[in-house]
């Protein structure tokens, strides 16, 4: 590299002009060549030489070298919004919502106080459905027949509007079984068994889906004894060919699908649990419990009208201890039933068919069974201190309410 430097100075030091010179004696380039390369020389300089910057390109220059010594970097155009803008934008929404957000926010205070305000009622505070404390638990027979209420009709929106039941609990959460302790030779893990499998027969009996649209009630025939044998002759009896004599309803709460329907999801409960030792090595279960049932036509009469249903039971199980010998024959794990009572209101007098037939006030579409005028006395059926082994030979009688 140094050596052939040394020849361009060299040369350059011969010449007898520059490079702007013309050839010489001496040169190898003919005065053609020559002429050639300046002529290309000229055209390719308009295209390659520097030109002065315009005023506008001076001025804007000027600007991004003054923002570059602020330390601010130039917004690019596919950047978006710069930081100051987006603050100044954020300020504008603030104060904005300074304006608009004080009324909506008092607007959402009174509706938080008073949700019926809202149309529709979404929250479902202005329905005294919703609005209604639930009764605590029956810990106790009580001392004489639920208050008055306010005199509502039921609607398919409220099938419990007028009826002390409103305030019961829903369903099996009505059926709440009290601790366990152990009695007699049994301990308490087979008392607290006892107890839940009482509990359970009382749903499948009278809370099932399926056992109140008439279907054959499996789970409890199961869970009875089956040394009953003129119990469990005589529920079966009912169940295929019912009669007065063999009538379900002792013993299940049974509505005629072709005719009637429930109405929404909800069967309202009261009622309580107790338990004793038994006479023969066993724990004796006593349920007293009262559904009410809100039903509907299916025939689609217009308007549609709600029917309430009340059935109370009363019912005495056994349950021995496997490890004792008994002289009563028994299958461990099965239900023995001592004693089954049954009060029930708004239902037609000497219909035996096997189904619960309320009374409506309107006469449907379809031949419903009306059943014999009614002969026994006026009670009324959310009266839970009555005794039902007091009314049982009183006969078919009226309700006071439903």
């Amino acid at each position: 590299m140094s050596d052939r430097s040394e020849e361009h100075r060299s040369g350059a030091e011969e010449g007898d002009g520059g490079a702007g010179s013309s050839p010489e004696a001496g040169s190898s380039i003919s005065d053609e060549e020559w002429a050639k390369f300046v002529q290309d020389s000229a055209r390719g300089i308009p295209a390659s030489a520097p030109k002065e910057p315009s005023a506008r390109a001076r001025m804007v220059t000027e600007r991004l070298r003054q923002q570059e010594a602020r330390g601010e970097s130039p917004v690019g155009w596919r950047n978006g919004p710069s930081l100051q803008e987006t603050q100044r934008r954020a300020t504008r929404r603030r104060r904005l919502w300074a304006v608009i957000g004080l009324p909506v926010a008092a607007a959402l205070a009174v509706v938080a106080m008073r949700p019926s305000l809202l149309p529709g009622d979404p929250f479902g505070a202005g329905d005294p459905e919703a609005a209604v404390s639930p009764l605590p638990a029956e810990t106790a027979a009580p001392t004489g027949a639920p208050g008055a209420v306010d005199a509502q009709k039921p609607t398919l929106e409220r099938p419990f509007a007028g009826s002390p039941a409103l305030r019961w609990a829903d369903g099996a959460a009505g059926i709440v079984v009290p601790a366990a302790a152990p009695v007699g030779t049994l301990s308490e893990a087979e008392v607290e068994k006892a107890l839940q499998q009482s509990r359970k027969l009382l749903i499948d009996a009278n809370l099932d889906p399926a056992t109140l649209r008439g279907e054959r009630p499996g789970a409890v025939l199961s869970a009875i004894e089956p040394q009953q044998k003129d119990l469990v002759s005589l529920l079966n009896a009912a169940l295929s060919k019912p009669d007065q004599k063999h009538d379900p309803l002792s013993m299940f709460s049974r509505f005629d699908p072709r005719e009637l329907r429930l109405v929404g999801h909800v069967v309202k409960t009261r009622g309580r649990m107790t338990f004793k030792a038994g006479e023969h090595s066993s724990v004796v279960v006593h349920a007293d419990y009262t559904f009410v049932y809100p039903v509907t036509r299916v025939d689609g009469s217009a308007p549609a009208e709600v029917a309430r249903t009340i059935v109370r039971r009363a019912l005495d199980l056994e349950f021995f201890d496997p490890d004792k010998p008994n002289t009563y024959a028994f299958t461990p794990g099965r239900i023995t039933v001592v004693r089954y009572d049954r009060d029930i209101g708004n239902s037609a007098c000497d219909v035996y068919d096997g189904f619960l037939h309320p009374s409506f006030s309107t006469a449907g579409t379809t031949d419903e069974p009306t059943g014999g005028a009614p002969t026994g006395p006026t009670a009324d059926p959310y009266d839970r201190s009555r005794d039902l082994a007091d009314d049982s030979e009183k006969g078919c009688g009226v309700v006071s309410r439903t």
